[in-house]
């Protein structure tokens, strides 16, 4: 734990919202600042693009893109070199027909990330950023101040405006940041970032009786819309409606990480009276899809191109899930190229009442985990923080056998420690209080009866209020 982190979790709560406001102010300038503002009207104006149009932006972006990736990338002179990837066949590759440049696995992305993956030219001000790493070892990306503003520009535009709402209205956010120390189940369970207009929410205190004290939260500082994770905020808003509080109604709900199920869309609109807009994006940067006012999801072709190919890389027929692989657009300095990211989609070659020639997707197929359920009733299924910094870890799974015992497998490249096993120990009780623990480490973690790993997995049902 950092310095800053040790005041924090020391602090009251008066001075913590001081803190994190202050971190806000800074979160705000880097994402917004700069040319945030110029961005933001390019992206707006490029979606009266025609088809033809289109297709000639993603051109000269992927041109470009290549070009330097050859020329400044030690990881792609040697990949294209491999290939036979040369500067003649780059200037024949479009769009539609990247299938000759070599694939990015994910554990590459791990390991050269940091090196060989980075730019000899970059832009200033750089920084590294995590991935989750839900279901591994996470990988670092690159961003400089100008690619965030970039990547948020088209953020902005598509999933922010399109769902009526933007960064600039207060909200209500439920993500993995640690806000209260360790288990403690003193309220209030939020904190609030003024610059940003933000009152963040603890993912991880959600549960019948502290649902009052969330609700709270929204009243106080006035949220227009909520964001977040997709299962907690679903959490949160069954306990509104099982406990029959009074909810005020909002412009929408905005999830993000998890599958969105129609199950959850009729509860955002049975608790908020508003619609929910699905997207999906990454850490990684390298690919976005935004839900327009009539429902249908939207790749963004200036975030980057992507592909849904089956298990032979070839791309998928209308209806049917694959793989997805990204080629981002923005991010120069750390190119990402037909990078297999992980998660999955349904294609589609519908257009859409809305008018743009923006290509429609049918599904953000995604990965479904269980629910693990707390002693104290709450509800959670993204672990992958417990295992931040861990880097012996490549893949972990996380088993609720019972109510109070966790079981946890972990592949790893060398055997933990005793105060490595102790780190992750605390994690889970700081997240769940005082319960039973094994950690298992093992070859190889099994996949599932669909041939899929399951990073999060309980053999505990959920009890409704009124059963």
């Amino acid at each position: 734990m950092s310095l800053s982190e040790k005041i924090y979790q020391h602090s009251p709560v008066a001075l913590q919202n001081v803190l994190i406001s202050a971190f806000g102010y800074q979160w705000k300038k880097r994402r917004f600042g700069g040319i945030f503002r110029q961005e933001y009207e390019q992206a707006k104006n490029r979606e009266n693009y025609t088809l033809s149009q289109w297709n000639d932006y993603q051109q000269q972006q992927l041109q470009k893109l290549l070009l330097h990736a050859m020329e400044n990338v030690p990881y792609y002179k040697e990949s294209f070199r491999k290939n036979g990837i040369t500067n003649k066949l780059i200037h024949n590759i479009d769009p539609a027909s990247i299938s000759p440049l070599p694939l990015l696995p994910k554990d590459d992305l791990r390991k050269f990330g940091p090196t060989t993956l980075v730019s000899a030219v970059r832009e200033k001000n750089g920084s590294f950023f995590s991935t989750s790493g839900s279901t591994g070892t996470p990988a670092k990306i690159l961003y400089s101040h100008a690619m965030h503003q970039r990547w948020f520009a088209i953020y902005e535009a598509r999933i922010r405006n399109w769902a009526g709402v933007s960064s600039f209205i207060p909200r209500g956010m439920i993500g993995g940041r640690r806000i209260l120390p360790s288990a403690s189940n003193t309220p209030p369970f939020y904190r609030y970032n003024y610059f940003e207009q933000q009152v963040y929410f603890s993912a991880y205190h959600i549960n019948s009786t502290n649902a009052r004290n969330y609700l709270e939260g929204i009243r106080k500082h006035k949220a227009e819309y909520m964001t977040g994770y997709a299962m907690s905020n679903f959490f949160l808003a069954r306990f509104f409606k099982e406990n029959n509080l009074d909810v005020p109604e909002l412009k929408g709900v905005l999830p993000s990480s998890e599958k969105l199920s129609t199950e959850m869309r009729q509860m955002f609109k049975d608790v908020y009276n508003c619609d929910t807009f699905d997207s999906w994006g990454s850490v990684e940067a390298c690919g976005m899809v935004s839900e327009c006012e009539h429902g249908k999801l939207h790749i963004n072709p200036d975030a980057g191109i992507i592909e849904i190919l089956d298990d032979d890389l070839q791309p998928v027929a209308e209806g049917v899930a694959g793989d997805v692989y990204c080629t981002g657009l923005l991010n120069f300095d750390q190119p990402l190229i037909r990078y297999k990211i992980g998660d999955r989609m349904i294609s589609s070659d519908k257009s859409c009442a809305c008018g743009r020639s923006m290509p429609v997707i049918q599904e953000i197929a995604g990965r479904t985990e269980d629910v693990v359920i707390g002693k104290n009733g709450s509800e959670m299924v993204r672990f992958h923080s417990i295992f931040y910094g861990l880097d012996k870890i490549k893949k972990a799974q996380v088993i609720q056998e019972e109510i109070e015992n966790i079981h946890i497998k972990i592949e790893v490249e060398a055997s933990l420690t005793k105060e490595e096993e102790s780190v992750i120990r605390q994690r889970i009780v700081s997240q769940l209080g005082e319960i039973n623990i094994t950690i298992e480490e093992t070859d190889s973690i099994p996949l599932n009866n669909n041939g899929k790993f399951q990073a999060v997995i309980s053999r505990v049902k959920r009890k409704p209020l009124n059963s």
